[in-house]
């Protein structure tokens, strides 16, 4: 049995703070704004993992009101992720995972990102494809005052 699930996240960009994505630092001037470390690829896969596995989303596990979650890594949450849908029989099989933002680019870090979410949520690395756009300048994101990521994953059972 394969299920499918799909997940977005957006958060605003703001000064001092470091910019996570996909695991890793990613040297930029800006950072994004959030009660974790508001990884925007990691919480839209979350939601992809969550949703196909039909437990809700990361809002219901990892409430941004719990003082726990505050600043933590996204990487940790996925594994956690990893761990919820797991007490359900399920494995993660593929993660495909699209950001849009104006900058900075990503390539360089692209396989680095890869190997830390597939570690974390236990997919091969083959299986976790990352992708990057732009809105040409168009909108919030355009104007670089965000940046979003949608992503879809599939499970199996084990």
């Amino acid at each position: 049995m394969i299920k499918v699930g799909i997940g977005y996240d957006v958060h605003r960009l703001v000064e001092g703070r470091r910019l996570m994505l996909g695991g890793i630092e990613i040297p930029f001037e800006k950072g994004l704004d959030g009660h974790s470390d508001a990884d925007v690829l990691i919480h839209a896969i979350c939601d992809s993992v969550l949703g196909a596995a039909g437990e809700g989303d990361i809002g219901v596990h990892f409430p941004p009101t719990d003082p726990k979650y505050k600043d933590i890594s996204s990487i940790e949450l996925l594994k956690m992720t990893k761990e919820i849908i797991s007490k359900k029989g399920f494995v993660v099989n593929n993660i495909d995972v699209t950001l849009i933002a104006q900058r900075p680019r990503i390539g360089d870090f692209r396989l680095e990102m890869r190997k830390l979410i597939a570690g974390a949520s236990g997919a091969l690395p083959d299986s976790v494809n990352i992708k990057a756009t732009t809105t040409e300048g168009l909108g919030s994101i355009g104007r670089e005052e965000g940046m979003a990521a949608f992503a879809v994953a599939t499970i199996k059972k084990r």
